[in-house]
């Protein structure tokens, strides 16, 4: 069996071509776009077009979901494979969510819910994972960097650099402090995103009104104002505000080390380390902290983010937000533990922080969780046996 693999740059495509070649499957990798961020999408049919027409391919495989090679696919009648490690991905509501090509695979549930209904028979849920044999690995190569070595740690972006939220222009008071109030009301509740329900019509077109260079995606049928507002713009921004909210509180109380390359000026007392290379230094971070922090952006509604299918998989300790998925996979206080509000994680910081031994405990029991039952090779296994199960033969 042969795929010709798409990539554009995703820290997970090496793990996922590396399960493949595991599964017996022959890779033949596209990767214009890893270093040509600008490429047109007429440039990325042509490729996949002429590799397709030059290849005996059995089908054609993405990290979430392209729309062009999704079309390319439906043309060729070769089935096109992909599947999703963010959120939100808002190409999965163009027109060609609904091509007979496509076996697309979400990892977070309530939004297959949404995405399902688009394309029946076609769209299926499958949670992430991680590369326990790599990330064991890279860590047996470890050379002793102190700078490596936390107590409490959080690795990834505060999103202050990365806000579309932040371009509103002159938004009247009213529609100011309506918005403040809902995602005041967000911050406080973990394991619901109740953002999109509270946008009415007026709310919505005075937002539209004040957003310069407004998202609106060409070919998205299924794609309402209502949605992009709430996953695209509020989203990113609670997130922001979240961290940086969390990571002031943290600071007060605990010797908090942040990898990023957002800017922490305005929190005093972080030790910002900047960022961390993802496969040789983000392993070791990951293993020897005390505690890993996970914030789990709020476009990830009910799944579980790929930071801890890897804190786990590196034998990490991780104390992450609430996510309705995590006790379908997870012991929590056995493999992972979970806060429910900003007390609650300043707590359970305190806790494990002056019993550094059962968070170790806890720490083995996930790893032991993921490797057993959670790999890339796991998560392949189940797509080709679904895409290419006798039903869908």
């Amino acid at each position: 069996m042969k795929v010709l693999f798409y990539h554009y740059g995703s820290i997970c495509e090496p793990f996922i071509r590396s399960a493949f070649l595991e599964s017996g499957i022959d890779v033949t990798d596209i990767e214009d776009e890893v270093t040509n961020k600008s490429i047109l999408q007429s440039d990325c049919v042509k490729r996949v077009s002429q590799a397709l027409m030059n290849g005996n391919f059995d089908f054609v495989f993405t990290i979430n979901f392209f729309p062009t090679i999704s079309d390319t696919c439906n043309i060729f009648k070769i089935p096109y494979i992909g599947w999703t490690v963010d959120a939100p991905v808002m190409e999965l509501y163009s027109q060609s969510i609904t091509n007979s090509c496509n076996y697309i695979f979400l990892f977070d549930q309530l939004q297959y819910q949404d995405i399902a209904p688009l394309n029946p028979g076609h769209i299926f849920y499958l949670p992430l994972a991680t590369d326990v044999a790599f990330m064991q690995s890279a860590i047996a190569k470890d050379v002793f960097d102190s700078r490596l070595r936390a107590d409490l740690s959080f690795v990834g972006s505060l999103y202050t650099e990365k806000c579309p939220y932040d371009k509103l222009q002159s938004p009247s008071d009213s529609l100011r402090g309506y918005l403040d109030g809902i995602m005041e009301a967000q911050l406080k509740v973990y394991g619901y995103y109740f953002i999109e329900d509270l946008l009415t019509d007026d709310i919505v077109a005075d937002f539209k009104r004040c957003m310069p260079d407004y998202l609106a995606l060409k070919d998205s049928p299924f794609l309402t104002d209502s949605a992009i507002i709430s996953k695209y713009y509020i989203g990113n921004k609670i997130s922001s505000l979240e961290r940086v909210s969390l990571m002031k509180q943290l600071s007060k109380r605990f010797p908090m080390t942040i990898y990023t390359n957002s800017d922490t000026s305005g929190i005093p007392g972080i030790d910002n380390r900047g960022g961390v290379m993802t496969r040789t230094e983000m392993p070791l971070v990951f293993h020897y902290s005390t505690i890993n922090l996970n914030m789990t952006s709020k476009g990830i509604r009910s799944g579980i983010p790929l930071r801890i299918w890897d804190i786990l998989g590196c034998g990490g300790f991780v104390i992450s937000n609430y996510q309705p998925e995590i006790p379908e996979y997870f012991s929590i206080g056995e493999d992972i533990e979970v806060y429910e509000s900003a007390d609650d994680l300043l707590y359970k910081c305190s806790y494990y922080l002056d019993h550094p031994e059962r968070a170790r405990e806890i720490a083995v029991n996930g790893l032991e969780n993921v490797k057993n039952k959670h790999t890339y090779l796991h998560r392949v296994l189940t797509m080709l046996e679904t895409v290419f199960s006798p039903k869908n033969a």
